[in-house]
């Protein structure tokens, strides 16, 4: 089983929508200052700034399209009572220089 939650459109709804609100994607891109391919591009290969850039004409947030490009993971800091800090390896003690010398 997946806890990974459904796209709220699929990419031709997403297409299909951007027409309706009478904006391509090729203008989308090119009023953002990307390259005039980069919104198409989005199904296939992991545009980020393309793909925040349609989310947000569309009002919504890329995470809420392409859930599975952006995985809810938990955060990675350590369990201070399972795995407590380690001791510095540098002394506090003052290096004796009478002796180097």
């Amino acid at each position: 089983m997946s806890d990974k939650s459904p796209p709220q459109m699929d990419w031709p709804g997403i297409v299909a929508e951007l027409h309706r609100q009478g904006m391509t994607l090729t203008e989308l891109a090119r009023r953002n200052g990307l390259p005039e391919g980069a919104c198409r591009k989005v199904p296939s290969q992991g545009h980020y700034k393309a793909q925040q850039v349609i989310a947000e004409f569309l009002g919504l947030k890329p995470e809420a399209l392409w859930p599975d490009r952006y995985p809810k993971g938990k955060p990675r800091i350590l369990d201070t009572k399972k795995f407590p800090p380690v001791a510095s390896q540098k002394d506090d003690a003052r290096a004796d220089k009478r002796r180097v010398a």
